[in-house]
C-alpha cells in the first residue's frame, strides 16, 4: 500500500487535461448488460473502480478489455444474474447492474453496496423503483433479490428525504428500457452523468425524452443493440483542478472540460473574488478550456451542497479546504450526505478551524497549514487532504491513498507536471 508525500508551498501553473467521468462510465458499463452485441467506450478513465467494473462485467458473463481509455464490451454466451458480494461491496456505483440484469435476464441476485464511508446510503429507491416496474423484491443475506415474469411500465415518483438519487434514477432508467409501455420518472436525478448514460442507451435504441430534467420518459423497446461513445469529462475532477488552482494562487489552464457543468463552483469562486476565463463553446466534446485567475482579496463564501444543478457534495471537502485558508468565517451546509463532515478532523490536524454544528461545518480561515500525517477517509476528503498539503509549511504525508485511486487519473503524475512536490512511497 503507497501513501502519499507532498512537499507543500509550490505555486502550480501549466495546463492539465481532465479525464472521463468516473460517475458516467460505471452506469454506463452496466448498460452494456442490456445486450448481447459489442459496445465500445471510449474516453474511459483508468481507475480503481473502473477495473472493478470490468472485473464485475466479466464476472457477470462479459468480456471487458481496456486498451488505454477505450473499453470494448463483448458478450461470452449466458449471462451471469448473480453480482457477488467480494465486488459489489467495493463501490457503491457497481450496485447499478440491479436494473440491467432484471430487465435482461428476469431476475437479478445483487450484493448489497459499499464505497466510501460519508454516511448511511440507502437503496430504497432503487428496490421502490424496481417493484413499480412489477418486480418482486426480496432482502436477505446482504443480497437483493429480484424477480419478474416481464417489465411494466409506470408512473414512478423517485423523491427521497434528501432529494433525487442519481443511482437509482439509472437503475430505473435502465430497467425501464426494456419495459413494456412507457415508464415515467417524476424526482429524477439532473446530473449530467445521468443525462450521459440517457444518451448512451438512445444510441442502442432506447426511447427516452427529458433527459437533465426532473421528470424522464422512457418508451420501452423490445431490445437493444451495441453502439460506440464517448463520455463526458469528469465535472469533479475539473472542479477539484479549479479549486487547486486558486488554493494555491497558480495559473492553471484546464483542457478538455464542459465548464457549464461548473456553474455553481464557478459562481462560488467568483463570489470569493477569483476570475474565472471560459472558451466557447461550452459543448463537453469540444475541446474546451477554462482558466482562474487570482486578484490580490479573497472573501470566504457560505456554501450549501445541493443535488445538481446545486453546488455538489463531491466538492464540498475541496471547497472547505480553500475557505481554511480564506481570511474570515464561513459556513458550509451539507444537504446531500449531512454525515459527510469525516475529513474535518484531519484538516485540524493540519492548522485548520473548523467546528461542526449539525449538518453545516463553521471555517475560521487561518493564514497558514503546517504539514501532519493525515489518513484519507474517503475519495474526495483524500483531494481535500492533496490540497490542503499543497498549501502546508513543510511535508505531509497521506495514508490509504487507494481512496484517491478510485476517482483521480494519475493525479501525483498530473500534480507533477504543474510543478508541484508529489511522490508516492510505500507504507
Amino acid at each position: 500500500m503507497d501513501k502519499l508525500i507532498i512537499e507543500g508551498k509550490a505555486r502550480l501553473k501549466g495546463e492539465v487535461s481532465v479525464s472521463g467521468a468516473k460517475n458516467s462510465v460505471l452506469p454506463i458499463l452496466a448498460a452494456t448488460l442490456l445486450t448481447d452485441e459489442e459496445c465500445r467506450i471510449e474516453n474511459c478513465p483508468n481507475l480503481r473502480d473502473t477495473h472493478t467494473m470490468i472485473k464485475l462485467l466479466r464476472s457477470l458473463g462479459k468480456n471487458a478489455e481496456l486498451n488505454k481509455n477505450t473499453i470494448t464490451v463483448t458478450s461470452k454466451g449466458k449471462t451471469n444474474y448473480i453480482a457477488d458480494y467480494k465486488l459489489v461491496s467495493t463501490m457503491r456505483g457497481s450496485f447499478c447492474v440491479l436494473g440491467p440484469l432484471l430487465a435482461k435476464l428476469k431476475m437479478a441476485r445483487v450484493s448489497l453496496p459499499g464505497g466510501c464511508i460519508i454516511g448511511v446510503r440507502p437503496v430504497d429507491l432503487h428496490l421502490k423503483g424496481m417493484r413499480a416496474l412489477g418486480a418482486k423484491i426480496n432482502v436477505q443475506g446482504g443480497y437483493v433479490e429480484a424477480k419478474a415474469n416481464s417489465l411494466k411500465g409506470n408512473h414512478i415518483y423517485l423523491g427521497g428525504i434528501f432529494g433525487s438519487s442519481v443511482l437509482a434514477t439509472a437503475n430505473v432508467m435502465m430497467a425501464a428500457s426494456l419495459a413494456k409501455g412507457k415508464t415515467t420518472i417524476e424526482s429524477a436525478a439532473c446530473e449530467p452523468e445521468l443525462v450521459d448514460l440517457a444518451n448512451f442507451l438512445n444510441k442502442m435504441g432506447a426511447k427516452i425524452k427529458g433527459q437533465g430534467s426532473p421528470k424522464l420518459e422512457i418508451e420501452g423497446v423490445k431490445e437493444l443493440h451495441g453502439t460506440e461513445y464517448n463520455v463526458i469529462p469528469d465535472r469533479i475532477e475539473a472542479g477539484t483542478f479549479l479549486i487547486l488552482s486558486a488554493i494555491t494562487r497558480g495559473d492553471i489552464t484546464i483542457k478538455d472540460v464542459c465548464w457549464e457543468h461548473l456553474s455553481a463552483i464557478i459562481d462560488k469562486l467568483e463570489e470569493a473574488g477569483f476570475v474565472i476565463e471560459k472558451t466557447d463553446p461550452p459543448d463537453c466534446r469540444a475541446g474546451c478550456k477554462i482558466q482562474l485567475r487570482v486578484k490580490r482579496k479573497i472573501n470566504p463564501v457560505n456554501v450549501t451542497t445541493l443535488p445538481y444543478p446545486g453546488f455538489p457534495t463531491d466538492l464540498q471537502s475541496q471547497f472547505m479546504t480553500l475557505m481554511a485558508v480564506t481570511p474570515g468565517v464561513s459556513v458550509i451546509t451539507e444537504k446531500v450526505f449531512p454525515d459527510r463532515f469525516i475529513h474535518i478532523a484531519e484538516l485540524n490536524r493540519m492548522g485548520a478551524k473548523i467546528m461542526r454544528e449539525g449538518a453545516s461545518a463553521i471555517i475560521e480561515g487561518v493564514k497558514q497549514l503546517s504539514a501532519a500525517p493525515v489518513m484519507a477517509s474517503d475519495l474526495r476528503a483524500s483531494a481535500a487532504l492533496v490540497l490542503a498539503g499543497l498549501v502546508a509549511k513543510g511535508r505531509t504525508e497521506i495514508s490509504r491513498i487507494y481512496h484517491l485511486e478510485r476517482g483521480y487519473e494519475n493525479l501525483d503524475e498530473k500534480l507533477t507536471n504543474l510543478g508541484a512536490r508529489v511522490w508516492r512511497e510505500k507504507e
